[in-house]
C-alpha cells in the first residue's frame, strides 16, 4: 500500500493548470509538495490566504503565516490575505475548483463524515461543510481503513455527516474510486494491490471499471 507521501503524489495529478484549490487539514496539506512542473494552481486556505506554497524549510519559518490547521506555510509571489468573511464568500460563491479533504467515513452514495466522532473533543466543524457544497469538485484523500481496522468506505455513514452526496472521487493508499449514480467505481489500484483486496477492506460494493489500471505515481 502507498505511503502518505505517495498518496499525495497521486492526488497532485488531479490538479489542473489554473485551478483554485482548497486543502483540508492533515494529509491534504502534503499535496503542494508534488504539483507537477508547469502546472500552476492557486491554493486557498479558509483562514484567509490565497496563494499558499509548500511547507517552509526550518530557516524560512514565519510564525505569522499559517494555514487553517495552524501549521506554518509559505506563500507564492502575488499571494493575498483577507478576512474569513471574504474567504467564505469565495467558497460559497463557487469560486473554488477543487476541495481536497480527509475523511473518517465516505458512503457508497458520496456522503461524507469528516468533522467529529461523538464523545471525542472537537474544536469545531471548520470550513468543510461550506467546502463540500461550494467547491465544484470534492476529492477525499485518506488511508483506506482506520487505525483500529475499521472500514472507512461504507454503505451508510454512522458518524455525523459533513454533507450528503458531495464526494466525487476517493483516493486512498489502496485505490482510486469514483462515486457514480450507479455506485462506487474502482478506477485504479495501488501497485501490488488486487481488486479483491480492496473489496475486502471496503464495506460498500465496488464495481471494477472496464479500464481498471495500476496507479501512476
Amino acid at each position: 500500500m502507498l505511503t502518505r507521501e505517495q498518496i499525495a503524489r497521486r492526488v497532485a495529478r488531479e490538479l489542473r493548470d489554473g485551478f483554485y484549490v482548497n486543502l483540508g487539514i492533515g494529509m491534504p496539506t502534503l499535496v503542494p509538495n508534488y504539483v507537477a512542473p508547469g502546472v500552476e494552481v492557486v491554493l486557498q486556505s479558509e483562514n484567509g490566504v490565497l496563494g499558499v506554497g509548500p511547507y517552509p524549510r526550518a530557516e524560512a519559518v514565519d510564525a505569522d503565516l499559517i494555514n487553517a490547521g495552524k501549521e506554518t506555510i509559505t506563500v507564492i509571489p502575488g499571494a493575498s490575505y483577507f478576512d474569513s468573511a471574504q474567504s467564505f464568500s469565495m467558497i460559497r460563491g463557487g469560486h473554488i475548483d477543487l476541495a481536497i479533504l480527509g475523511a473518517m467515513q465516505v458512503s457508497e452514495t458520496g456522503d461524507l463524515a469528516n468533522w467529529m466522532i461523538p464523545g471525542k473533543m472537537v474544536k469545531g466543524m471548520g470550513g468543510a461543510m461550506d467546502l463540500v457544497h461550494g467547491a465544484r469538485r470534492v476529492i477525499v484523500m485518506m488511508e483506506h481503513f482506520a487505525k483500529d481496522g475499521g472500514l472507512k468506505i461504507v454503505k451508510q455513514c454512522n458518524l455525523p455527516l459533513t454533507g450528503r452526496k458531495v464526494v466525487h472521487r476517493i483516493i486512498t493508499d489502496m485505490a482510486v474510486i469514483d462515486v457514480t449514480p450507479e455506485g462506487l467505481l474502482l478506477k485504479e489500484l495501488a501497485p501490488g494491490v488486487s481488486a479483491r483486496e480492496v473489496q475486502d477492506k471496503t464495506e460498500a460494493t465496488l464495481k471494477a471499471a472496464p479500464d481498471l489500471c495500476e496507479m501512476e505515481l
